[in-house]
């Protein structure tokens, strides 16, 4: 295999593994039962920590 040939198969396959994953990705996320985990995980940033800093 030269590089020519590397490179057409990494723009074909390699486009469609990564539009495979998004789609993936965005099936996971708006999934049916996700928004309470997604409400969740939301919130972490404003949760305040029980450990007393010194």
């Amino acid at each position: 295999m030269d590089y020519s040939t590397l490179r057409n198969l990494a723009d074909s396959w390699g486009l469609l593994y990564l539009f495979l994953v998004f789609v993936g990705v965005v099936l996971f996320t708006f999934r049916p039962g996700s928004r309470k985990q997604a409400e969740k995980n939301a919130n972490i940033p404003l949760k305040e920590d029980k450990q007393d800093v010194r």
